[in-house]
């Protein structure tokens, strides 16, 4: 475990994985062959940080390809929502919901919707050779990368199951909280970023996980745990000032769409903060301690970087892009009550929608240049005075 190592770790937010991407090409443009050592990703974010493990360019061709992969995502390349598709879900929901769901002859559901065709895409944006990511070996054989871990649900323990792959890698174990050695493949991806109810879990080894965000306390833990020093994390959750905060989203009752939000918001994007305001208070205790703290204990030094804007106000302006049939769905929900669209806003995969956020995460990362600079200074004179 190295003295002087960079984490990047990206969290989730579903189709709001595209503003990481736009942060990472900014800094790209500027460190076209930066190292990132160690990566760790949960939901949308463990795609992000399975292509940057996987591909076998320097730092700059590797989100290029990953500005590629996002720029031109259609809803129909990550779920089918052709009418009849949809049609068949809602109709084997309202069957298993039924006094008949009990009956064997009745299909048991599996998700809102069919992500066949992200299963399909990402198979091949990843050129994973018979479900396996091959290029992680590959990197980690060639110095390129230390490890990287992502992060599942296990829907039948109920457990965060974080999956490494890496050198020196020590494994951890905490209160509802577990990692395993693992050959990071296809599956590993697909059920970090399994939305629940809503898409469909996915099987590993016999079991079935989905969305790693559900139960992730502490979403900087997985960089840690790897021996991360400086730890670049990017949230996609817009910091709302206090006068925003108390201006109320909706008139009146709130409508599922807007009670649906406030709940995957809770449990994808809002621990990131508390568990960054926890590890400045560990930071400033060491500091305090001069040097005399416990031998198990070391600063992290962390940069959270966020959107400078409500994704969800953006999701409404651009939602009348979004499919028909899928865009009436989503209205009987009361989407157009609320004027802030956070579940929209997971779940809008649409170039319009996608290419705002990359440019948005590239105007906020230049705006912090000046910061994120310092930080990258930072990181690398310390892996330069560890080697």
């Amino acid at each position: 475990m190295g003295n002087g190592e960079l984490s990047l770790a990206l969290g989730g937010g579903g189709a709001r994985g595209a503003y990481q991407v736009g942060v990472l090409r900014h800094i790209a443009s500027r460190r076209p062959d930066l190292q990132v050592p160690l990566l760790t990703g949960v939901s949308a974010g463990a795609i992000n940080a399975a292509h940057l493990a996987n591909h076998q360019g320097n730092f700059r061709a590797k989100v290029e390809d990953l500005v590629a992969l996002w720029s031109e995502l259609t809803v129909e390349q990550v779920f089918r929502v052709d009418q009849w598709s949809l049609l068949r879900a809602l109709f084997g929901w309202a069957l298993q919901l039924s006094v008949l769901g009990g009956r064997r002859s009745v299909p048991q559901m599996r998700g809102l919707v069919d992500t066949t065709p992200l299963r399909e895409y990402l198979g091949a944006a990843l050129t994973c050779c018979e479900g396996v990511l091959a290029g992680v070996e590959h990197n980690l054989a060639e110095g390129r990368l230390r490890a990287v871990a992502l992060t599942t649900t296990s829907y039948e323990t109920g457990r965060t199951v974080t999956w490494c792959q890496g050198r020196d890698v020590t494994l951890w174990e905490r209160p509802q909280r577990t990692s395993v050695l693992a050959s990071l493949g296809l599956e590993h991806v697909l059920a970090s970023s399994a939305l629940p109810l809503f898409f469909p879990a996915e099987e590993i080894g016999g079991r079935w996980y989905g969305d790693g965000g559900v139960r992730l306390h502490s979403p900087l833990a997985p960089s840690i745990h790897l021996g991360a020093t400086h730890v670049l994390a990017v949230s996609t959750r817009y910091g709302r000032t206090v006068a925003e905060a108390e201006v109320p989203s909706t008139n009146g009752y709130p409508p599922p769409a807007q009670v649906a939000g406030v709940l995957l918001n809770s449990v994808f994007l809002d621990l990131l903060d508390q568990d960054a305001m926890q590890l400045e208070r560990t930071n400033e205790l060491l500091r305090c301690c001069d040097g005399r703290g416990p031998a198990y204990l070391r600063p992290i030094d962390l940069l959270v970087l966020r959107p400078s804007m409500d994704l969800g106000k953006l999701a409404r302006e651009l939602e009348p892009s979004l499919p028909s049939f899928f865009r009436f769905l989503t209205r009987r929900l009361g989407t157009r009550r609320a004027r802030s669209n956070d579940l929209v806003s997971l779940v809008m995969f649409q170039p319009d929608y996608l290419q705002r956020l990359i440019r948005l995460g590239e105007q906020d990362a230049r705006a912090r240049g000046g910061e994120l600079d310092a930080f990258l200074d930072r990181a690398e004179a310390a892996a330069a005075s560890a080697g």
